[in-house]
């Protein structure tokens, strides 16, 4: 998949049958904790027959209030960082894991337009977080070109990739 297209549903598709095999390989849980791509990423995962078998929960949280109450970011962590921060992703990821009996978790937060950009965080900004049980948290920063669609598209294909990453490094 080139940097420069953006993936196809095959694309994403394949991307999580590689997390499917991988995650059932290693008899873990999967958890998704999604705000700019509104549950897609987990679409895409339960999209696969049999992902009860390794896909735990997702949870959608756009609102600071539910990134607080169902994932446990600290409310000084949004005040001070916004919920499009390093932090905020990192908290979202850890909260994922502490709250379901997951083994691996992916969490994401951005501005997918085409408002809601600032210069700061302009509309493509997106942080994306990866976790294993028993691990440390890590996060990546991407700035994504393109209308809604087209963000969100390149959301879900960098947070399953690195999932794919997370789970065989």
């Amino acid at each position: 998949m080139e940097s420069s297209s953006v993936p196809t549903d095959a694309e994403l598709h394949a991307l999580a049958q590689a997390v499917a095999e991988e995650t059932l390989r290693q008899r873990l849980m999967l958890v998704t904790a999604e705000s700019c791509t509104g549950g897609w990423i987990a679409k895409t995962l339960t999209d696969l027959p049999g992902s009860s078998a390794w896909f735990d929960a997702g949870v959608v949280t756009y609102s600071y209030e539910a990134k607080q109450g169902l994932l446990g970011v600290d409310p000084r962590t949004l005040e001070h960082t916004g919920a499009v921060s390093e932090e905020t992703a990192l908290e979202m990821v850890s909260g994922a894991l502490a709250r379901f009996g997951a083994g691996v978790a992916v969490a994401v937060t951005g501005i997918a337009g085409p408002g809601g950009g600032t210069p700061g965080k302009p509309v493509g900004t997106v942080w994306i977080a990866w976790k294993r049980r028993g691990g440390y948290a890590h996060a990546q920063l991407f700035h994504f070109a393109g209308d809604r669609e087209a963000v969100r598209r390149r959301t879900v294909a960098a947070a399953l990739a690195g999932l794919r990453k997370t789970l065989t490094e």
